[in-house]
């Protein structure tokens, strides 16, 4: 029996129609498939998903991301209905730093100031003091009075990137993120001498070995600004693969080669297969549904709010 199953266009206008019928706003992060960021109502990165997170007034915010992006928007939007396409979207970094055992380590060092990148889970956030992106962290470091000791959670690359640069030594917890470790320095140095007229651009969540092949390192929307900007034609891409479409929509004249991965996969890229759970059908079946809805207990959204709160005061 042959069942009828909609295509792309005719999803994307089902998903509109439900869109305005119950006022929702969808969010979707730059590493989402590209037909769920022709449907989003913004695409960014975590701070611009963050900050569009807290002006929403939509009644139900679908979040096209992972399971603590989610969270975020939830935390910052309590009495409203928030959902995840899938909720086994989960994200490697934030399962690097179990809160009981971060816990311990803040205990142990109860003078320092505990900062955390957003790429952690709602119970890490209650931990800490301030939250931070990879486009303001630097901001962040510096924002601490020189005498105060840090705690840095859970990326150790993006920590180590920000001692080199704000000249701060910093206690970082042991977490990374398997996309951006995924990236082959061997590949990529081969891929350059292929492409010597192309420019290395690389996420501060990639390896040290690999920054430092870079001639610029940001956020994702800082390579997408760079990239708008700069004079070259061609770019070497050093993060997951999903940023190539809407870089390219804003470059469509230049040359986007994604940076090659240790393994050998489908794109020849490295893709965090997190993000792609969300498809066009899981979420026209949650809005429709108005299920998976993220649910956090009250005391643990005050707790993990604030820190939060702090970090979009200072940006």
């Amino acid at each position: 029996m042959n069942v009828f199953k909609p295509n792309t266009a005719e999803l994307q206008e089902k998903i509109s129609l439900l869109k305005m019928r119950k006022n929702a706003v969808i969010l979707a992060h730059y590493y989402q498939e590209p037909e769920i960021q022709q449907i989003a109502d913004f695409v960014g990165d975590s701070l611009e998903l963050a900050k569009k997170a807290a002006q929403s007034e939509a009644d139900i915010i679908v979040f096209a991301g992972v399971h603590f992006m989610a969270e975020t928007a939830k935390i910052l939007n309590p009495s409203r209905k928030v959902l995840l396409p899938d909720l086994e979207a989960g994200c490697s970094l934030a399962d690097s730093c179990p809160p009981d055992t971060f816990a311990e380590l803040k205990a142990k060092n109860p003078d320092h100031v505990v900062v955390t990148y957003i790429n952690c889970s709602a119970e890490i956030k209650a931990l800490s003091d301030i939250v931070c992106t990879s486009s303001n962290a630097e901001k962040v470091i510096n924002s601490i009075p020189q005498e105060k000791e840090i705690i840095f959670a859970p990326d150790k690359n993006l920590g180590k990137y920000l001692m080199e640069k704000t000249g701060r030594k910093m206690l970082l917890w042991d977490g990374a993120c398997i996309v951006h470790e995924a990236f082959s320095l061997d590949k990529l140095i081969e891929l350059h001498k292929e492409n010597p007229q192309a420019e290395i651009i690389a996420h501060p969540e990639s390896e040290e070995h690999i920054l430092k092949t870079a001639k610029y390192i940001g956020s994702t929307s800082g390579m997408l600004n760079y990239v708008r900007e700069s004079p070259k034609s061609s770019f070497i891409v050093a993060t997951e693969a999903g940023i190539l479409y809407e870089m390219q929509k804003e470059v469509p004249h230049k040359e986007l080669i994604p940076a090659p991965a240790k393994e050998d996969n489908s794109c020849a890229c490295s893709e965090c297969a997190f993000m792609k759970m969300n498809t066009l059908e899981k979420l026209y079946k949650c809005l429709y549904n108005e299920t998976p809805e993220i649910l956090l207990e009250k005391d643990l959204m005050e707790q993990a709010g604030k820190p939060i709160k702090r970090m979009m005061e200072l940006s």
